[in-house]
């Protein structure tokens, strides 16, 4: 059994629905499964997309009001049959982001040839865009990689999984990888030191990620890195962030 799968961190600044709609085109021209979004924060840009994507008639995400819950939703082809949301508990420092409550999104995805498990995640950003232990910020990633961790060690390990998200954690960070050694996940871009994160904006690597259960064949690449054109004729990034497609042979 394949699955084609991708991640992508879509901004909400700016002129996100203009950008969406261009989203929207590229993912109905795509062959992805799943795909799993980050920042749709705004409920008018959730039914934005519920429109354009007609091809992906199934969708999971948490309550909308006053803002889509944690900003993740996961587009699936296939039926989805189950889905749950955990919030990360709230850490030090305050900060805006508690409103949005991130966590992650659990989805079952039913394919032709059986279930996968796919988690959508959004962690704290790191304000200060430096990793050290004593930073209040990579604290409070840590917190959440561990309570990520715990809610992973609940699944069932005999069933697929996938783990995807903007982490905001570089991927050759100690933090990151003692997650994936906790899980026993594999990180199928290991010793890929590719950005993620547009350098324009802020120069800080890799910090999306694909993480599978091992016996799990996959290919991976990062995608939308040109600019794209808006419908005003227009040329604008996708996102600050680069996605991630991955191919996931389930044996």
């Amino acid at each position: 059994m394949k699955a084609r799968v991708l991640t992508l961190n879509t901004l909400f600044r700016g002129r996100s629905r203009d950008r969406l709609d261009v989203l929207a085109q590229l993912m109905e021209q795509a062959d992805y499964d799943v795909v799993c979004l980050q920042e749709v924060i705004s409920p008018l840009n959730l039914t934005r997309l519920r429109h354009a994507m007609k091809s992906y008639p199934f969708i999971a995400h948490a309550r909308t009001f006053p803002v889509v819950r944690g900003g993740l939703v996961t587009f699936s082809r296939w039926p989805i049959s189950r889905r749950h949301y955990r919030p990360f508990a709230p850490t030090r420092p305050p900060r805006l982001e508690w409103l949005l409550r991130k966590g992650a999104l659990f989805t079952r995805v039913r394919l032709p040839g059986g279930f996968l498990t796919v988690v959508n995640t959004h962690l704290s950003a790191n304000m200060d865009m430096h990793w050290s232990p004593s930073n209040a910020y990579t604290k409070a990633e840590e917190s959440e990689l561990r309570e990520l961790a715990a809610l992973i060690g609940r699944l069932d390990p005999a069933e697929p999984l996938a783990v995807m998200g903007d982490f905001n954690v570089p991927r050759d960070y100690h933090l990151f990888q003692d997650f994936a050694s906790t899980t026993g996940l594999r990180d199928i871009l290991a010793d890929d030191t590719e950005p993620t994160y547009r350098a324009d904006y802020a120069d800080i690597g890799a910090i999306d990620q694909i993480l599978a259960r091992p016996g799990m064949e996959t290919t991976a690449r990062v995608v939308f890195k040109e600019d794209v054109r808006l419908a005003d004729g227009s040329l604008s990034v996708l996102s600050d962030h680069y996605g991630i497609e991955a191919t996931l042979t389930i044996p």
